[in-house]
């Protein structure tokens, strides 16, 4: 597939990411392959702390580290997923197919035994989802989120992916528990995946 083209961030996005790094690795600095997206579902959110719900990519050795945030975990969750999606196509090209978004995608339930297990599993599940299915996810809710019994039930709306319409970004191949983080405060949720490309 093609490598995904991603434009430069502004130099404020530039610096909530230095930080964002500094205070995750003790590092600062971004590479020039950092991207910083924010979804149309995201934009149309209230700000949290001056930040929007939303998410990035930052550069891993052979893979890429997924980031999305917003106000709570149900928030940050639905914009993991949208991250994941985004990654391999435009989200701006996918259109909505009501038949096939209720066969594939209407209350797909996960599981896990911790919450990283919890959060492994709900993007398993809808990468699964894409790979058998060739579902492109373009808007998703998180219905249920229950964190006593990890298990999260959502239903998302897409279409099926096709190369004459959707651009190819990079397909990603597995999701990994390698180097994943939580962060929890009181007005903000951040969540730090590896993926396999």
């Amino acid at each position: 597939m093609k490598s995904h083209k991603h434009k430069t961030p502004s130099p404020s996005v530039l610096q909530d990411i230095d930080a964002a790094i500094e205070r995750r690795s003790g590092k600062g600095g971004v590479t020039d392959h950092a991207v910083v997206r924010t979804s149309k579902i995201a934009a149309e959110k209230k700000d949290v702390e001056s930040n929007r719900a939303g998410f990035e990519y930052l550069d891993h050795t052979a893979d890429v580290q997924l980031h999305a945030w917003d106000k709570d975990m149900k928030g940050a969750l639905e914009q993991l997923v949208l991250s994941m999606f985004e990654y391999m196509t435009s989200l701006e090209t996918v259109g909505i197919d009501p038949e096939l978004s209720e066969q594939v995608g209407l209350n797909v339930k996960v599981e896990g035994h911790d919450l990283k297990s919890l959060i492994f599993n709900f993007l398993d599940e809808w990468l699964f989802i894409f790979h058998s299915n060739y579902f492109l996810v373009k808007e998703i809710d998180v219905s249920s989120l229950d964190l006593e019994n990890y298990a999260i039930i959502s239903s998302a709306k897409g279409e099926k992916i096709d190369l004459s319409k959707h651009s190819q970004g990079t397909e990603i191949k597995a999701i990994t528990y390698s180097n994943m983080q939580i962060k929890e405060t009181f007005q903000r949720c951040d969540l730090w995946v590896i993926v396999d490309i």
